[in-house]
């Protein structure tokens, strides 16, 4: 099976070596890899041209600088970066950040799994963070979903779902989606990947403003966006912040603000959201 690997990188200039130093030396080498430079203002396109002009494997596009938006602009960059890209000639499609090392055998387990399982649709590992000078499991997701930064996607399931979408919330509506179209998502935890760089570090939005965007651009209605929102309060022990991820959620409710997933889709995520709720915390 062949892999294309997108990789968006803005600014990633102490970070992109490792993780193109990782993918040289997995076990599996039918690879291409297409480095999006997304507007750096560091040494990150130097960094990539070591890679382009020593790899055929390796190519790189550069994008305009454009505004930090969680979610939407690392999409868009993939996106640009898929295009200059025949799909059909790969088997499997890959979105990977540019701070993670992966383990030598990364490719090789992530091709073994699809092949020996036809209904796997995304497949991928356990993201690992240095703290103390060990790594240790991340834990900002449960071990059965697939983090952003290192999503492998079987071709027919990417293009079957419409690849992804974006705007904040996309790698949980992928989950969503690829799920309610008959495929698999599959975490094989004896992959770790080690993650450099710490996620939301150079986010300006506040986390109530956040909550409450993701909420709405993840299509939950208001009952359920209410519902998360109280999570998320419980979380923090603070019950002003309810009310500051529900205005933000309403705020971008009354200005009608684009979603990127359709009704039938929106319904899609909301009868998950359901079922999860039911079987959580009301124990149906």
């Amino acid at each position: 099976m062949r892999f294309l690997i997108i990789i968006p990188a803005h600014n990633e200039e102490q970070n992109l070596s490792f993780t193109l130093d990782s993918l040289q030396q997995q076990s599996s080498k039918d690879f291409k890899v297409v480095v999006v430079n997304d507007g750096s203002t560091d040494s990150t396109p130097d960094v990539i041209r070591k890679y382009t002009a020593a790899d055929s494997r390796f190519e790189t596009i550069n994008l305009q600088k454009s505004e930090h938006q969680p979610g939407s602009k690392v999409v868009h960059a993939f996106k640009n970066g898929l295009q200059t890209q025949s799909v059909e000639n790969y088997d499997i499609i890959c979105k990977f950040d540019a701070d993670i090392i992966l383990p030598e055998n990364y490719l090789e387990t992530v091709e073994k799994a699809f092949i020996n399982n036809p209904g796997y649709g995304l497949v991928g590992g356990l993201l690992y963070v240095e703290k103390e000078g060990n790594w240790v499991y991340e834990g900002n997701s449960n071990k059965h979903h697939v983090r952003g930064p290192m999503k492998a996607y079987r071709k027919e399931c990417f293009v079957q779902m419409g690849g992804l979408r974006e705007t904040l919330g996309w790698d949980n509506i992928d989950s969503i989606l690829l799920e309610n179209l008959g495929w698999k998502e599959i975490v094989l935890p004896e992959l770790h990947v080690k993650l450099i760089k710490v996620k939301g570090a150079d986010y300006t939005i506040r986390p109530a403003d956040y909550y409450g965007r993701y909420f709405y651009f993840l299509g939950l209605n208001r009952f359920l966006a209410y519902i998360a929102s109280s999570k998320e309060a419980m979380k923090s022990k603070s019950p002003s912040f309810f009310f500051d991820i529900v205005k933000s959620y309403e705020d971008c409710k009354s200005k009608k603000l684009e979603l990127k997933i359709t009704k039938e889709e929106q319904e899609v995520v909301n009868d998950q959201r359901w079922k999860m709720l039911k079987k959580k915390w009301l124990k149906m």
